[in-house]
């Protein structure tokens, strides 16, 4: 499950996600915000006709995960993504705030447009998308909280059918070990990798 919250020039996309780290093997899930520019499109037929909406270019991004073998809630490796180059976000930024409190730090975050000690406010929103995703930093963190890792611990779980990541990012090379790679998104046990396999 996803949900967007479309304003004229921007969008607040908020969903469950799956992840490995491949740097230790490690699962990674819970929500994933991404605030995304909504580029103006072509009007197409008539004045009644259904309009082209697209949430295309990347412009920050929180990931408030858990490891899957951390009790749920602890946002042990909760972090964000400050920027992107095109589509590739930046290194992942720590901050003990947001381990601390995930939601209190994302409710700033949004309300503050990103503002914090030693960071500037976005630059990328028109004044009104500002004004009205500051009004909606409250509403946001709700729906966060409701796709949460200690709230989804499973693609079974009630409306937490996760998106995931992992599988077209281990290199082709790879062969077998990579078809043996998979996301659980239903509970399953998955194959780590070993340590050589790949590289």
């Amino acid at each position: 499950m996803q949900h967007i919250v479309a304003l004229s020039r921007s969008a607040v996309v908020v969903r469950h996600w799956f992840e490995i780290d491949l740097d230790d093997a490690s699962m990674e899930h819970g929500v994933r915000i991404e605030l995304r520019e909504l580029p103006a499109q072509p009007h197409r037929g008539s004045e009644s006709a259904a309009q082209v909406i697209t949430a295309d270019r990347p412009l920050w991004r929180a990931d408030l995960f858990d490891r899957l073998t951390d009790a749920p809630g602890s946002f042990g490796v909760a972090h964000y993504h400050p920027e992107f180059s095109g589509n590739e976000p930046s290194s992942r930024n720590w901050d003990p705030e947001l381990t601390a409190d995930p939601w209190r730090w994302l409710h700033d975050q949004l309300a503050g447009l990103g503002k914090g000690p030693g960071r500037d406010a976005w630059q990328q929103l028109e004044p009104a998308d500002a004004g009205e995703l500051s009004r909606l930093a409250a509403a946001i963190v709700a729906l966060a909280r409701e796709l949460g890792p200690d709230r989804c611990h499973s693609a079974a779980d009630q409306g937490c059918a996760g998106i995931g990541a992992a599988h077209d990012r281990v290199p082709a090379a790879a062969g077998p070990a990579r078809r043996g790679l998979g996301l659980a998104l239903d509970g399953r046990a998955i194959a780590v990798p070993q340590p050589g396999r790949w590289s």
